[in-house]
């Protein structure tokens, strides 16, 4: 049985009620859970390995001024992703938590690659893929983790309880984990609130002091 049947096999999706919480709550809990994009035959995973959780009374998150056409997916019910653009350049993939009009949102800094690893590299236009150095820069960066998991704004609002995107526990990942919080990264308002979660000495969490 390969990697790919195995995971499979053993992923339990989360319940539409874990994303009915606050972000906080909700981006510490997604810490070491199997995010899962199906893209025709390719199966892309990978373990979350760091978040940021931004709420709509917090001056760094796009909800802070109340709904907008580009921020309205913060304010459905949790359980869908918000897709978003940076630097014109870059997407951001978030999951969208808490009651309907809460406007809150974890985003996806960065997770432990799983399976459709050849793929992902290839995605970010990478040659040579090693498992050290060249393996641990592939995912661990927001950007990066869209990238890599071809995902984009396509892929905006859509439902986390489908087939295409959704997150998942694995009894393959059951180990005891030691989380860490801090400041989140490249933000210039709010920088007092510690939401930014992570899994301690992960080796695929993004370079931050």
């Amino acid at each position: 049985m390969d990697q790919f049947t195995t995971l499979k096999q053993s992923l339990r999706k989360l319940p539409a009620d874990f994303y009915i919480r606050k972000a906080t709550a909700v981006a510490k809990d997604l810490l070491g859970k199997i995010i899962v994009h199906q893209a025709g035959k390719v199966f892309y995973s990978g373990m979350i390995t760091e978040v940021e959780a931004y709420r709509q009374n917090d001056e760094a998150s796009h909800s802070y001024r109340g709904i907008s056409k580009r921020n309205r997916v913060m304010f459905q019910e949790g359980g869908v992703i918000y897709v978003y653009l940076i630097y014109g350049m870059y997407d951001c993939m978030n999951v969208v938590t808490g009651c309907e009009g809460t406007g809150e949102a974890v985003l996806i800094r960065s997770i432990e690659p799983v399976t459709g690893i050849k793929q992902m590299a290839a995605n970010r236009g990478l040659k040579n893929l090693s498992m050290d150095s060249a393996l641990r820069g592939l995912t661990d960066g927001p950007g990066k983790v869209c990238q890599a998991m071809k995902v984009n704004r396509k892929h905006n609002g859509l439902n986390l309880m489908g087939e295409k995107i959704f997150i998942a526990e694995s009894g393959l990942f059951s180990g005891r984990m030691k989380i860490g919080r801090s400041e989140r990264i490249g933000i210039r308002k709010g920088t007092h609130l510690e939401w930014r979660y992570f899994i301690r000495d992960n080796q695929f969490v993004s370079k931050h002091k």
